[in-house]
């Protein structure tokens, strides 16, 4: 029973802080406010963490059976992966909890294949090889610890409103086509619900307001982007079929 007690109890201490910990479940108060409040985040914080590893998954798929990427902006595409990857190495750098950038690292992963297969399908398969091979030597020595954190805090400012801008570029895109082209509505729905959560989350978990800010503004414009889906909609063609009497003889 021992054994059992303390498994439950790291499991629950994944969720809570010891302090909150303490207040639940030995001082007995289950309404202690900002014990509510953090438990609250950490717990979003890991689902946000286990909804992340399918939430660009429709849109990999989409782009993969239909062997194209039209109407996917690079520049769009390019921008989220250069502000999700300083985001997920500001936070590692940060000593941030897991539960409040684990979700950007899973969506980086996701993102990198969908720069890689958008390089592809429009420019070339050697450039998108060529640009994966530099990627992951770079991103390999961001985490590695010789680069100053002034240096990644910098790169976490700056992509703020680049992040920002190409989700205007990508709105842009689907301004001018008159639609949504290859975006797939299940990602862009869950990318505007985990930016909004973690709005909440950053504020409890980090109180940084670089990410703060990045994840307010990623939530406008992922609603702008969602918005589009229903408003270049395009209604369903209803066939109308002339019944023919028949004349009786």
């Amino acid at each position: 029973m021992e054994a059992v007690s303390d498994f439950i109890q790291r499991i629950l201490l994944l969720v809570v802080t010891p302090k909150c910990y303490k207040v639940f479940f030995y001082d007995l108060n289950f309404f202690d406010v900002e014990c509510l409040k953090t438990s609250a985040s950490k717990g979003l914080g890991f689902g946000i963490v286990g909804g992340s590893l399918l939430v660009k998954l429709p849109q990999v798929l989409k782009v993969w059976n239909s062997k194209s990427a039209k109407g996917i902006s690079l520049v769009n595409v390019s921008m989220d992966l250069f502000a999700v990857t300083t985001n997920v190495v500001y936070s590692y750098a940060s000593n941030f909890p897991f539960s409040a950038w684990g979700d950007s690292f899973f969506i980086l992963i996701q993102t990198l294949i969908i720069v890689i297969l958008v390089l592809k399908y429009n420019i070339s398969k050697k450039v998108s090889t060529l640009f994966t091979v530099l990627y992951c030597t770079l991103f390999l020595a961001l985490i590695s610890g010789y680069v100053p954190k002034d240096y990644l805090w910098t790169a976490q400012l700056i992509s703020i409103p680049l992040m920002f801008y190409g989700k205007l570029t990508q709105g842009y895109v689907n301004y001018k086509n008159k639609g949504t082209g290859q975006l797939s509505i299940a990602t862009c729905i869950l990318l505007f619900l985990g930016s909004s959560v973690r709005v909440f989350t950053s504020i409890q978990e980090t109180g940084d307001l670089l990410l703060i800010w990045a994840f307010l503004l990623a939530t406008i414009a992922n609603f702008i982007i969602v918005v589009q889906f229903y408003y270049y909609k395009k209604p369903q063609k209803v066939v109308k079929k002339n019944k023919q009497s028949k004349k009786n003889r």
